[in-house]
């Protein structure tokens, strides 16, 4: 059987949660026994984004009222921005799955991913088990496109934004027990990075629960399409993505589906330090 390799990309649909961010670099970081080299993006600038001292903190009260839609969609892209200025760092646990559907080749990575305020993004390979054809050609290249959107993309051209996307409100629902506001997205512009279909925010907080659709461009001749799902939870101040499922219709190989589970996250808090007064 001929292999052929093409690379699946898949953009991480996040808004301001700094999972990746722009850098001016990437080098490769030496692997662990049996395992290939995975990639490092690094800014020059080591200065970590301030928080603003007027800007409330995330934490909830344990009973919050029900928001009207539009403000849910507001308190979204607020916290997106207040999540922004004030994540420091964090590291999680990233276990990446794999399958090749029509060739029945699979393949599974752990990795730990570390992201350190503004554009420091790290990944260190822990185990693997199945196909190197999947690894190499699967994995490996979705861990690079995912460099590649760090260092080269503007994070303001993929928001979850009115100037991105036309909202359209769908009514109440429950995603694993939360009641959530349902939003169509309809993408103003073809662009790869922009997707077509629903987000759901929690009515109580505003955060985003959970995203879906179909990617509105391919970001390669090779695939047909990419359909996902991405699931968020709130983690302390912070909310994270904990799943994405993938499944995309390539030219060379079939259909493709890419699992991926975060765990362990563990976050940190920009700290800014109060300006001591003049003597007099």
């Amino acid at each position: 059987m001929r292999r052929v390799s093409f690379s699946l990309i898949l953009f991480f649909l996040l808004t301001g949660l700094a999972t990746a961010q722009m850098g001016s670099y990437s080098v490769l970081v030496p692997a662990e026994k049996g395992l290939p080299p995975l990639f490092l993006s690094m800014s020059d600038d080591s200065a970590a984004i301030a928080a603003d001292e007027a800007l409330a903190s995330l934490a909830s009260p344990v009973v919050l009222p029900r928001m009207a839609p539009e403000l849910a969609v507001q308190a979204y892209r607020g916290r997106a921005s207040l999540q922004t200025a004030r994540l420091s760092s964090y590291s999680a646990t990233a276990l990446i799955r794999a399958s090749l559907i029509d060739t029945k080749q699979y393949g599974e990575y752990e990795v730990q991913r570390s992201f350190s305020a503004p554009n420091s993004l790290a990944f260190k390979a822990v185990r693997f088990n199945g196909d190197n054809f999947v690894k190499s050609n699967v994995i490996l290249r979705l861990l690079q496109s995912e460099v590649d959107h760090v260092q080269k993309d503007d994070p303001a051209l993929n928001a979850i934004s009115p100037a991105n996307y036309k909202f359209s409100y769908k009514g109440w629902s429950e995603v694993d027990g939360r009641t959530v506001y349902v939003y169509q997205l309809k993408p103003r512009q073809k662009r790869v990075g922009l997707f077509k279909g629903r987000i759901y925010l929690d009515v109580h907080s505003g955060s985003i629960v959970r995203a879906e659709g179909a990617m509105a461009k391919s970001p390669s001749l090779f695939i047909k399409k990419i359909l996902f799902q991405q699931d968020y939870a709130d983690i302390g101040s912070f909310t994270f993505p904990v799943s994405i499922h993938s499944e995309a219709q390539t030219r060379l190989v079939g259909r493709a589906i890419v699992d991926i589970i975060y765990s362990n996250y563990q976050p940190t808090t920009a700290v800014v330090q109060a300006q001591a007064a003049p003597a007099l």
